[in-house]
């Protein structure tokens, strides 16, 4: 009598697995698609199950925010400047990889220890370079609203790439009146210009962090002698 063979056994869910699929979900369905219910599909369980490893929805976004952190570079081992732009180029592709956590990345009242880490690591960078903490708090809040507002806008943009951009460029361009030229020149001369080149996301990112850094290292005396 010949043996039945056995159906291969399903890994076992544990919470990195199950923060992992959300995760993949959120990418191919946005935030506001992962569902508890949806989340149980992927993984091919009862909804009941996803509950003995985490508490809820807000502790599973918790959770993903912390492997977003886990995947941004640590300021350390090199001059403040260079580490906190390092970190910046790192914080911006982790956003560009998951769009969904764009917005979520200081919104969770209960960080996890990659985020907590990282915290940790950018206030010791300054500190340690010899930032007062009233000069880190600026520095620090400067930089995270440039990284995240741009990451905002590169999310609401109907392009991709450089290419892509001059494409939609010269489709608007296309779409103006004659007298669009007369009404508004420098707004035709943006939209001329990208139609050529092309607007390269990485390059203004980059041009405008080093212009932020700048400004900093240059504040910094002033910031400290005004009462910091």
């Amino acid at each position: 009598m010949t043996q039945q063979q056995e159906a291969p056994r399903r890994a076992r869910l544990n919470r990195d697995a199950v923060l992992r699929a959300a995760v993949a979900l959120a990418e191919d369905a946005g935030i506001d698609g992962l569902t508890m219910r949806a989340l149980s599909q992927e993984l091919g369980v009862v909804p009941m199950a996803l509950y003995k490893h985490v508490a809820n929805k807000e502790e599973l976004i918790d959770g993903m925010v912390d492997l977003v952190f886990a995947e941004v570079e640590i300021p350390r081992g090199v001059d403040w400047k260079t580490a906190m732009r390092k970190r910046a180029i790192s914080m911006r592709e982790a956003l560009r990889r998951h769009r969904w956590a764009v917005g979520m990345m200081e919104s969770r009242v209960r960080p996890g220890p990659a985020n907590l880490r990282h915290h940790n690591s950018v206030m010791a960078c300054l500190r340690e370079a010899g930032f007062s903490f009233k000069t880190t708090v600026h520095a620090y809040s400067a930089l995270d609203s440039y990284t995240y507002g741009f990451a905002l806008q590169e999310k609401t943009m109907p392009f991709e790439t450089p290419e892509q951009s001059g494409q939609v460029a010269q489709k608007q361009l296309s779409m103006q009146s004659a007298s669009a030229v007369d009404e508004y020149p420098y707004l035709v001369e943006v939209v001329v210009e990208l139609a050529k080149a092309g607007y390269d996301a990485t390059a203004e990112f980059e041009i405008g962090l080093d212009l932020l850094l700048d400004g900093i290292e240059k504040l910094r005396p002033e910031w400290t002698t005004a009462g910091d």
